[in-house]
């Protein structure tokens, strides 16, 4: 018989990373950072009450919402309108150092970037975040 080592074994850190992200990264382009697990990316055609996320570089991107809170941090740039779901979503975007919040209004699409800037500027989704 062979003793057994005598390390314990490791500890799992959790860092919040979304699964799978570097995948989805090369295959659709979407940076998924981080998030609770409560806003997934989903399948537009299949997903009720999605939320749907618009962009001139990416077309429609569709997230499921669970849960009673819900955060993602991720970047989709040149986002200009956002269209609720039965969730309070809140996303924060940035174009160059500026950094906006906008309230998306719930079932109803939402103008958001450059939909809502003065200036018709370039914005990049970075943070969204729901609420029941």
């Amino acid at each position: 018989m062979a003793a057994v080592a005598g390390e314990s074994p490791g500890y799992a850190i959790e860092d919040f990373g979304y699964p799978g992200a570097e995948k989805i990264l090369a295959e659709r382009n979407i940076t998924l950072k981080r998030g609770d697990g409560n806003i997934m990316l989903a399948d537009c055609a299949s997903t009720a009450d999605a939320l749907e996320v618009w962009s001139r570089v990416r077309d429609k991107v569709c997230f499921r919402v669970t849960g009673n809170t819900g955060y993602l941090a991720l970047e989709i740039p040149s986002v200009f309108v956002i269209r609720g779901n039965s969730y309070t979503t809140h996303v924060e975007m940035t174009s160059g150092t500026e950094e906006r919040e906008f309230t998306v209004k719930k079932n109803i699409w939402t103008p958001v970037g450059e939909s809502d800037d003065e200036q018709d500027r370039d914005f990049t989704l970075m943070e969204i975040r729901t609420s029941k």
